[in-house]
């Protein structure tokens, strides 16, 4: 790796864990720890309410873990009335994860902070700036994924 492209790297590290760590994120996880929620739990919530019936195996290969792991993420997610468990019908020993009606309220409560949070980042910015800023992401996103 050239000397350029680690720099570029370890300060988009750094502008990145800042960005996360601002006040919008402070919000979130102070709405979450209320809850006793954590991280791996908001982040499964999430998922399943933009992927609602997703199998377990799936869920796990997205969050690149076990599915022991995310079966303990989804045992307390259960045990708190966020989500069920439903066997597929057409294969049982395929496992799909349905959010309950309190869990997709808290999903969407909790991505409306996130919004608002990043929303008041993002007014700071001129409207040609906020356009470049998404485009830049959504590039880094695509070469992430190998589209580019």
């Amino acid at each position: 790796m050239n000397d350029d492209l680690t720099a570029d790297s370890r300060h988009l590290v750094e502008l990145l864990t800042t960005l996360l760590s601002s006040t919008f994120r402070q919000i979130l996880w102070k709405q979450a720890l209320e809850l006793e929620l954590n991280y791996s739990q908001a982040q499964v919530l999430f998922h399943l309410a933009k992927n609602p019936g997703a199998l377990m195996s799936d869920a796990a290969r997205t969050f690149g873990i076990t599915l022991p792991a995310l079966t303990q993420v989804v045992d307390r997610l259960e045990a708190k009335g966020f989500l069920r468990r439903h066997e597929d019908s057409r294969d049982r020993r395929q496992v799909r994860l349905l959010l309950t009606r309190e869990g997709q309220a808290l999903a969407r409560e909790l991505e409306d902070l996130q919004v608002k949070g990043l929303a008041r980042v993002l007014e700071r910015l001129a409207p040609a700036d906020r356009k470049d800023v998404i485009r830049g992401i959504e590039r880094l996103v695509s070469a992430a994924r190998g589209e580019l």
